[in-house]
């Protein structure tokens, strides 16, 4: 299965993006914050391996640097091993389709499953729980029934802005 792709961009203010395809819809991308380039991810792995083979270089030569080898490459490969897991832990996208007639929340997990939720815009309330919820300032969508999550993976002050830009957005496109 491929996966939707994230929009790239060299200078990144907030980890989503909205597209309005006319003014009667509108469409949200979000995804975690990356903060480690693959180029940062090269670097980072490089330079520990360089500067953890510094104190070796002393004991070239020596049945000591065995020793201490495998501990080392043990390290290398432990951090190799986390950045990659993170990044995999990291692959979710949430793309939320507002036009007059419904909204449709689809959200893409690291490991592929989707998870999909769908109302009639007219009854889309935003709302932010500043306490109670598993991060503060918690967004969900309420509608159809249910109450679902929305960009629980962002910061504090990046879902706060996302709140008041849904909020806006709905009131426009769902009730002009």
């Amino acid at each position: 299965m491929r996966r939707p792709d994230r929009p790239r961009h060299t200078v990144k203010t907030m980890p989503h993006t909205w597209t309005e395809t006319s003014s009667q819809s509108a469409e949200l991308r979000a995804w975690p914050h990356n903060s480690l380039s693959p180029e940062g991810f090269s670097a980072m792995i490089l330079s520990f391996f360089l500067f953890a083979s510094i104190p070796l270089y002393g004991l070239l030569g020596t049945v000591l640097l065995w020793g201490l080898l495998p501990f080392m490459l043990a390290a290398t490969a432990a951090l190799y091993y986390a950045l990659r897991r993170n990044a995999k832990d990291r692959d979710i996208l949430e793309v939320l389709t507002i036009t007059q007639d419904s909204t449709r929340l689809t959200r893409t997990n690291p490991k592929g499953d989707l998870q999909e939720w769908q109302c009639n815009s007219y009854w889309v309330e935003p709302k932010m729980h500043p306490t109670g919820g598993p991060v503060p300032n918690y967004v969900t969508l309420k509608g159809g029934g249910r109450e679902v999550e929305v960009g629980a993976f962002l910061s504090e002050d990046e879902r706060k802005a996302l709140y008041g830009e849904l909020h806006d957005m709905l009131r426009r496109i769902a009730r002009p």
